[in-house]
């Protein structure tokens, strides 16, 4: 069986990431940590909380975004970033079993490829797909592999779970990540669990 993990939010916590960078370049923002991801959470991008919440105008959400694209995969932001518990064992408890697949929407693949490296993952999966934002995840896969309804894709998202469907792979989605459990029934996955080392159906 093939297992197709999305990264950020599903194996690795970068919730730190993206709130201190949205404070480094909001210098207003008094947004708590909690009250950042209550927003995103629902599915409250940016560009809302910006205009809404902090009276920008829709230049200054554009230059916003455009910063937040060259700095958001810097090695100083990227820092913040750490595996959620229990993942490395998880994932080499599941390589003994199944081939497992790393597919995310990162902009370098060399920086992407660097932090796995870091985590002792590389040699965990088969292949790492990394869009840089100019391909679609489900494009990748179907170029490289042939997948079934047997296998697995798993992410924090609803773009996972589109990814999964158009591939006709079953699909989990984490409650670890970037949306709340309500926003995530709406893409209707097969399954949602708090992590993934909640998924240990897949191994049976």
């Amino acid at each position: 069986m093939k297992i197709f993990f999305d990264l950020d939010g599903t194996l690795i916590d970068s919730k730190q990431r993206l709130y201190h960078l949205f404070q480094y370049l909001v210098p207003a923002s008094i947004l708590s940590f909690d009250e950042y991801w209550k927003y995103k959470r629902n599915k409250i991008g940016h560009k809302e909380i910006l205009l809404t919440r902090f009276d920008y105008s829709e230049a200054a959400v554009t230059d916003f975004e455009q910063e937040w694209m060259r700095k958001i995969e810097l090695e100083e932001w990227l820092s913040f970033d750490q595996p959620f518990k229990g993942v490395t064992e998880y994932l080499i408890a599941l390589q003994q079993q199944h081939l497992l697949f790393l597919v995310t929407a990162r902009q370098s693949e060399e920086v992407a490829k660097k932090q796995i490296q870091q985590y002792g993952w590389k040699e965990i999966f088969e292949k790492i797909f990394v869009t840089e934002q100019k391909n679609e995840k489900h494009e990748l896969i179907k170029q490289t592999l042939q997948v079934t309804n047997k296998d697995w894709m798993i992410g924090d998202t609803g773009k996972d779970i589109q990814t999964g469907k158009l591939l006709g792979m079953k699909t989990a989605a984490v409650l670890s990540g970037f949306l709340s459990k309500e926003k995530l029934t709406e893409y209707q996955p097969d399954i949602i669990v708090e992590n993934v080392i909640n998924l240990d159906f897949i191994t049976n």
